[in-house]
């Protein structure tokens, strides 16, 4: 099982190209979801509303499988795709790549456009920084109030992020734990007297 993937740290935006008069603008977003998706298109639209094209190509999760390409009126194939294989070649996901194109008067063809396209979405790549992420799931544990020296070493020792903590007699707390941890936690809390746990899908 993958337990991190590859994305881009923060926005790259305004990488220019320019192709026989036609300028090309390249955009890159981090993505967690559709919605952030929608807003970053959206905001590239609303700044280049008078562009002829505005092509794109996203990949969301952890092996991509949610991905699309959008020629957004180019020839099929010679816009969306280009950009798409930059960010299969970079090995990305969580990635909204936009190139905005300005008709400069003389055609491309095809070939011309897919090349054109291509360079622009990696031109933007490279100006961007790569990061893996670790993938995170949340953990909720409950225990008696005498025992939470125990559960915060363990959690200290595993990098948890503390999220809440809840105290009375039992104490609850939310924790964000690496994946990876899962079973190594999951073993840990097994063995220990008057606890409950549960990993919630985040």
């Amino acid at each position: 099982m993958e337990f991190s993937f590859d994305t881009i740290q923060s926005p790259v935006e305004n990488v220019l190209s320019k192709e026989k008069g036609s300028k090309f603008i390249g955009f890159a977003f981090p993505i967690n979801n559709e919605k952030e998706l929608k807003e970053a298109l959206g905001k590239i639209r609303d700044e280049h509303p008078k562009a002829t094209h505005h092509c794109y190509a996203f990949r969301l999760g952890l092996s991509g499988e949610n991905y699309r390409a959008n020629d957004d009126g180019e020839p099929s194939g010679s816009a969306g795709l280009p950009i798409y294989n930059q960010l299969l070649a970079h090995h990305l996901t969580n990635i909204l790549v936009i190139v905005v194109r300005y008709y400069g008067g003389t055609k491309l063809g095809v070939s011309g456009l897919v090349k054109a396209y291509k360079d622009s979405a990696k031109l933007t790549l490279d100006e961007s920084t790569i990061i893996t992420k670790e993938l995170q799931i949340e953990l909720e544990i409950t225990f008696d109030y005498s025992q939470q020296n125990i559960i915060f070493t363990l959690l200290n020792k595993n990098e948890a992020k503390i999220l809440d903590f809840k105290t009375a007699e039992k104490c609850t707390i939310l924790s964000k734990i690496k994946l990876a941890e899962k079973e190594n936690i999951s073993e840990q809390l097994s063995e220990m007297q008057n606890i409950s746990f549960e990993f919630l899908d985040s």
